[in-house]
């Protein structure tokens, strides 16, 4: 069916990528695992060609194992056909491991966007003494999540600078923790700024 649909479906690469995986082809897909059947259907997807592939949460209903093997075939995928991956999924500890940009919604709007490494490198957790008010910190652009103790404040912060105040000791933050502080505050973000290249729009036909 996948070859009557697809005139650029590529048999042989299928089958080798099921074999690989040592699936029986002989089996119905029904009677397959959850582990197999996510790859049967990865097998079937990459065996279009395609230049760019949507999944929508792949990973759902995978055990860990399965999720780890899924993965390791789609970045080998990605590397040896260059297609470009857009993956919608919760697991954020999966994610971090193979994605290279993150765009996180929040009540359909974009709340964050940008280049994982780029993120994960404006962002850090502050832990120092607990005022109130709490006075500006330098280097910090904004604090996106803040908890504290009667004698402690932990503070999760987008950086625009370095942090040299030795009240504060900075730690290096985890996507999950970036989401999760984002989400926390849906009127916190994290976007690109305007650039001097956006003065004017030019529209081509």
């Amino acid at each position: 069916m996948g070859a009557k649909l697809n005139r650029r479906f590529d048999h042989a690469l299928a089958r080798s990528r099921l074999e690989r995986l040592a699936i029986p082809l002989a089996r119905r897909v029904g009677s397959l695992s959850g582990g197999q059947h996510a790859q049967v259907a990865l097998a079937l997807a990459l065996a279009k060609r395609p230049r760019l592939l949507l999944l929508d949460e792949p990973l759902a209903s995978l055990d860990p194992l399965a999720r780890r093997e899924f993965l390791q075939t789609l970045m080998g995928s990605v590397a040896e056909q260059g297609v470009t991956v857009m993956l919608s999924s919760h697991l954020l500890a999966d994610l971090e491991r193979v994605c290279d940009y993150l765009v996180l919604l929040s009540a359909a709007r974009v709340q964050v966007l940008g280049p994982v490494d780029e993120l994960l490198e404006r962002h850090k957790l502050l832990i120092g003494p607990h005022r109130d008010p709490q006075p500006p910190i330098a280097g910090v652009a904004q604090v996106v999540r803040a908890s504290h103790t009667d004698r402690q404040a932990s503070l999760l912060v987008r950086t625009d600078g370095p942090i040299h105040d030795p009240a504060w000791k900075a730690h290096e933050v985890t996507l999950e923790d970036l989401v999760l502080a984002y989400l926390a505050d849906p009127s916190a973000g994290a976007l690109p700024g305007p650039s001097a290249h956006h003065d004017s729009l030019e529209v081509h036909p």
